[in-house]
């Protein structure tokens, strides 16, 4: 019996707390304060079904799972203090709870419990070391993503295209959030990933990115993160770069100054100008429709492949958690 997306929820939760207990309280409670804020688990559920889909044991599942949401969770720490964000997950980032080195040394301390955690799925037969070394294919991704996300903003970049987009968001976001369940899913259970999991799954995790960047614009308080945000941060979303690409002289001249400030002196005023620019051109609209494009691509190759794996309950869970990814439902 395949447990439900629910149950896998929180089987993920109590794993992921009971991961991070500690003798000393205050530092517990520093470890477990994002995991703690709940969050949809979405790359846990990923790699659990993925997991099961390709017939792997739950176990062995939900043991990688665990480890996924691990990574998330010390990587969302880190990219909260580069891009100085103020709110996660409905809540002020840590960093605006305890001194910034506290918060950077607890996600320090989450990468260690991640290489730990797989560490002891090794020793006890859980899986083969290419699942580690798959963990290892996404930090040195995702690393390199963020670099050149922060990069282009350190530098003031503004002569960025739609392309420059695409590839950074592949290595930042798609590769951990899409291809890498994917892919852990069939290592798990001792088969070679196709080629087609990295092609799809690049798609859909660049969807689900630039989804996750409309929202950040047009989402209400139940998005998590601090709207306009990306405005803030100076952040260069490919609705940014659409709209610079179009926007009257004028315009762009105006919107290039204010991205030049860094965040704290930046003007309210002058954001929300910005902000409400985005919303009114049709930079939005054409991000919403790339998306899509995007995501109709990576599902109708992916779905038939998918069909054929052993394990077809799981199997149907795997496309529905898919599907609401780049819909933003999961």
């Amino acid at each position: 019996m395949v447990p439900s997306p629910q149950e896998v929820k929180d089987a993920l939760r109590e794993r992921l707390l009971g991961h991070l207990t500690h003798l000393d309280p205050a530092y517990q409670a520093l470890l477990q304060e994002y995991p703690s804020r709940g969050g949809k688990m979405l790359r846990g559920l990923l790699v659990v079904y993925a997991g099961l889909a390709h017939g792997a044991t739950l176990e062995a599942s939900l043991w990688a799972g665990t480890a996924l949401e691990l990574f998330q969770n010390w990587v969302l720490i880190h990219d909260d203090i580069e891009d100085g964000s103020e709110e996660r997950r409905g809540k002020p980032t840590l960093h605006r709870l305890y001194p910034m080195p506290l918060a950077l040394n607890a996600g320090d301390a989450l990468h260690g419990e991640m290489w730990g955690l797989l560490i002891r799925g090794l020793n006890e037969g859980l899986f083969g070391p290419e699942v580690l070394a798959e963990f290892h294919q996404v930090v040195r991704r995702t690393a390199y993503g963020q670099h050149m996300d922060l990069l282009w903003t350190l530098s003031g970049r503004l002569d960025l295209t739609p392309e420059d987009y695409f590839r950074m968001v592949a290595h930042k976001a798609a590769y951990y959030t899409a291809v890498a369940p994917l892919r852990l899913g069939a290592l798990l259970a001792g088969r070679e990933p196709p080629a087609l999991y990295e092609e799809a799954g690049l798609k859909l995790g660049v969807a689900f990115q630039i989804m996750d960047d409309v929202l950040n614009l047009e989402g209400d308080k139940a998005y998590g993160k601090e709207r306009a945000g990306d405005l803030y941060e100076g952040k260069r979303t490919l609705i940014l770069i659409r709209y610079l690409e179009e926007a009257p002289k004028e315009d762009r001249i105006r919107a290039e100054a204010l991205l030049s400030l860094p965040r704290e002196a930046k003007p309210e005023a002058e954001v929300r100008w910005l902000w409400e620019r985005l919303l009114a051109s049709g930079a939005v609209a054409w991000a919403k429709e790339e998306a899509k494009r995007l995501a109709q691509g990576g599902l109708g190759a992916l779905i038939p492949y998918l069909d054929t794996l052993p394990g077809r309950e799981a199997a149907s869970h795997l496309q529905n958690l898919l599907t609401a990814l780049v819909e933003r439902r999961a």
